[in-house]
């Protein structure tokens, strides 16, 4: 039986569904696959530590890993290739072993555009509010630029990372696709938008909370968290009660699943099959 080792690098990853998503895809295609959580808060490490595990990962035998906040970005000088996703987002969430290189991917916004698509598919994304511009923010932010939306205005804790990142679409995209603008202007901002996308760890089991006063959302906003554990998160719950088109954070993490499981083992995954193991997952 073929068999894979897989680890994933994060903080605060003990909730993560990512081990039981893809083992019990594994299964299905007669694999056997065993995936490890690498939590750098229970290793007493910060983000800058990525490369290091990296490379004891490499060393230890590990034939790939996923990485997740808050390493998306400070693991990429570490790596010796990144594919061309990776690369124009400056983000990797999945590294890749081949020999002695490893190669950083990103699924994220594949992921984020696939759940999108099926979930909020006919909403209007003239102008789109956009919370955080860490690793999640630029796949999303690519994401929704490469649907068509036709500007997204970023908003993030360090303004000039916002910024940059803004820059940087307006370079991949054009003129006036991207803005930034600081946090005290939301109120403005989600006035005259049609939705609000929140892309940082605040709602996560292990960051608890809401990423905005609840007073600024309304009816006729819609609202996408790429938050999934909880899946309902309370940022949502209050955006549904207020009759908002919500998107919760479990499509994004099944279909950015599904391409990295394509990546570790060359098998084409059945994402509607990973669907359902995510809802069942989330339940229990």
């Amino acid at each position: 039986m073929t068999s894979y080792l897989i680890g994933l690098i994060g903080s605060g990853i003990g909730p993560s569904l990512s081990p039981a998503l893809h083992q019990r895809e594994a299964d299905h295609h007669g694999l056997r696959l065993l995936y490890r959580r690498i939590d750098i808060d229970r290793l007493g490490l910060g983000a800058d530590a990525a490369g290091d595990l990296v490379r004891d990962a490499r060393r230890l035998g590990y034939d790939a890993l996923n990485i997740t906040h808050p390493c998306k970005q400070t693991v990429i000088p570490h790596l010796d290739e990144l594919s061309e996703d990776a690369a124009a987002l400056g983000a990797v969430n999945t590294v890749v072993f081949d020999g002695e290189r490893a190669i950083g991917h990103n699924t994220d916004w594949s992921g984020f555009a696939h759940s999108f698509a099926r979930g909020l598919e006919d909403v209007p994304t003239r102008h789109i509010t956009q919370l955080g511009a860490g690793g999640a923010g630029a796949a999303v932010a690519h994401a929704l630029l490469t649907l068509g939306a036709d500007r997204v205005t970023l908003v993030d804790a360090d303004p000039e990372r916002a910024a940059a990142l803004a820059a940087e679409l307006v370079r991949r995209f054009g003129a006036r696709r991207a803005d930034a603008a600081p946090p005290n202007r939301l109120t403005d901002l989600l006035t005259g938008a049609d939705g609000l996308v929140h892309a940082t760890p605040t709602g996560m089991a292990h960051h608890p909370g809401l990423p905005l006063p609840v007073e600024l959302l309304r009816p006729g906003l819609w609202v996408a968290d790429v938050v999934y554990r909880p899946l309902d998160t309370e940022l949502l719950r209050h955006a549904r009660a207020l009759g908002c088109r919500t998107l919760d954070g479990g499509g994004m993490a099944v279909f950015q699943a599904a391409h990295a499981f394509r990546l570790f083992t060359g098998r084409e995954p059945d994402a509607e099959r990973m669907l359902a193991h995510m809802t069942t997952l989330v339940t229990t």
